[in-house]
């Protein structure tokens, strides 16, 4: 099924390809591919970035928080690198460069998604509780990309690496995944002291 993907906004877009098209912040960023690029640059797939706070919290957990938007950033037909932007209080501003094992893991996780049976909005969701990366395929694909929580039927598609014991590549209903996630991040009691 194809992937119902929110549109970015378009200040969002236009600061990331305002930096893609300087010679100087290419030529800085800490991608290596990026800077080691012979092509056009070119934005694609604007996911919105949202962080999943106190995963482990009394009563489940919370609300997510957009922190911005992720863009692919495709020399040809290949991801070299991803560009996000952030919202300030002077509107949407390019935010980094970034490259590593999460861009390719990205392009993964999204072709994995057109092969399922459902229509899902993707999104990405980081936990930084667990240093964890996500593709979030949200069940509504009407909804607004930048609110919401992951609900217990959406999937979560951990990116690799993933923490350990979690499995990256394995699509998961955040009903199975998030007692894992929650177990993960709970304090165990320390060694020594009474149970």
């Amino acid at each position: 099924m194809p992937l119902h993907v929110p549109p970015a906004p378009a200040p969002a877009l236009r600061s990331v390809l305002a930096a893609l098209g300087s010679p100087s912040a290419v030529r800085e960023a800490p991608a290596h591919a990026l800077r080691a690029h012979q092509g056009p640059l070119s934005p694609d797939h604007p996911l919105p970035v949202h962080v999943w706070d106190d995963v482990s919290r009394a009563g489940g957990p919370g609300r997510t928080r957009l922190a911005g938007w992720r863009f692919l950033v495709r020399d040809g037909e290949r991801a070299v690198a991803a560009a996000e932007a952030m919202l300030t209080a002077d509107g949407w501003t390019f935010s980094h460069f970034c490259g590593g094992p999460y861009v390719t893991a990205t392009e993964q996780a999204l072709q994995q998604a057109e092969a399922l049976p459902m229509a899902y909005q993707p999104r990405l969701l980081s936990v930084p509780e667990l240093y964890m990366l996500t593709l979030w395929l949200h069940h509504d694909i009407t909804s607004d990309g930048a609110e919401g929580v992951p609900a217990p039927a959406d999937l979560l598609v951990p990116l690799a690496p993933a923490p350990p014991g979690i499995a990256a590549h394995r699509p998961q209903r955040v009903a199975d995944l998030l007692p894992r996630l929650t177990l993960r991040v709970t304090p165990g009691p320390l060694l020594g002291s009474p149970a």
